[in-house]
């Protein structure tokens, strides 16, 4: 984590309280220990193979994930600044409001990728896709379903 700001950005006070409690049922293993070395998003064809290591309590959560091509991870950005809201994107010049961007830089650090699982042992899944810090705190996992258009 970084606490430098780029020019125009702003930050706010904090909530002393939190509204909700979660928690993290494994940690993702990549090969970036560095946010700069991370991709903007993960590829998940021709992305570096990673690995979700479940929480052995959850192993039963796994039922039937192996027949799942895709996958949707869900996972804390635990090394991201909470209280910026207005950022420069890097690279541009303007900055623009939290909610417009991807940037891990957010109130609640949540990420999202879709992943390609490669396999599943135990509980250990290799998957291709990820665009997180190797630790990274795992919140949940979900098929990725495509839903018919209407």
């Amino acid at each position: 984590m970084t606490d430098e700001l780029r020019p125009g950005e702003i930050t706010v006070d904090l909530p002393g309280l939190f509204d909700a409690g979660l928690w993290f049922i494994g940690r993702i293993h990549t090969p970036w220990t560095e946010r700069k070395d991370c991709p903007r998003r993960g590829d998940a064809e021709a992305g570096p193979l990673c690995e979700i290591e479940l929480d052995p309590r959850w192993l039963p959560a796994l039922d039937g994930v192996a027949e799942k091509p895709r996958m949707q991870v869900l996972y804390w950005m635990d090394r991201a600044r909470r209280d910026v809201v207005h950022q420069t994107r890097h690279g541009h010049e303007e900055p623009t409001g939290t909610f417009a961007l991807r940037s891990p830089v957010r109130p609640n650090p949540i990420a999202s990728s879709v992943v390609r699982l490669i396999s599943v042992s135990g509980n250990r899944l290799q998957v291709r896709g990820l665009d997180c810090l190797d630790g990274t705190p795992l919140i949940d996992l979900k098929p990725d379903i495509d839903v018919p258009a209407r």
